[in-house]
């Protein structure tokens, strides 16, 4: 669990990287590669402002899940990337009013609680392992 600050920030700038792909794919408006070399069009809409900058904040999301990933088991942090879900559809709610129906707002809810029982197992994983370790080099130091 004393890596959750990262897999938090992990989650939101996932979260971010998709609000402004958003906002930069609305500004652009729609995407039609008729009468148009489709490698220029690419280019136009890669270095447009907000998806260019939504891509390189998806570069430090991924930066940032490389290293949670090399401190804790796969099986612990991605889940928890199931929550960018969660603040994607409650950004969006507001940023670009989207729609938030019951539907919505119930698999959010499954999903927040999916992910509350992921943190809890993590918890118990990291003592056993901790006592595991223990356990390990005091039958080292005996022999």
């Amino acid at each position: 669990m004393k890596y959750i600050v990262f897999i938090l920030f992990t989650v939101m700038t996932n979260a971010a990287a998709q609000l402004m792909l958003k906002q930069g794919m609305m500004s652009l408006g729609p995407i039609s590669f008729e009468g148009t070399n489709p490698l220029l069009k690419l280019l136009q809409i890669v270095f447009s402002p907000w998806v260019f900058f939504g891509l390189c904040t998806f570069v430090i999301s991924m930066a940032s899940h490389l290293y949670v990933l090399s401190k804790v088991e796969l099986s612990f942090a991605y889940p928890f990337l199931s929550l960018a879900y969660v603040a994607v559809a409650i950004f969006a709610y507001f940023v670009f009013r989207e729609d938030l129906n019951s539907w919505r707002i119930a698999g959010i809810a499954c999903i927040c609680v999916g992910t509350v029982l992921i943190a809890q197992s993590g918890r118990g994983h990291e003592e056993e392992t901790a006592s595991l370790s223990s356990d390990k080099i005091h039958s080292e130091i005996v022999r």
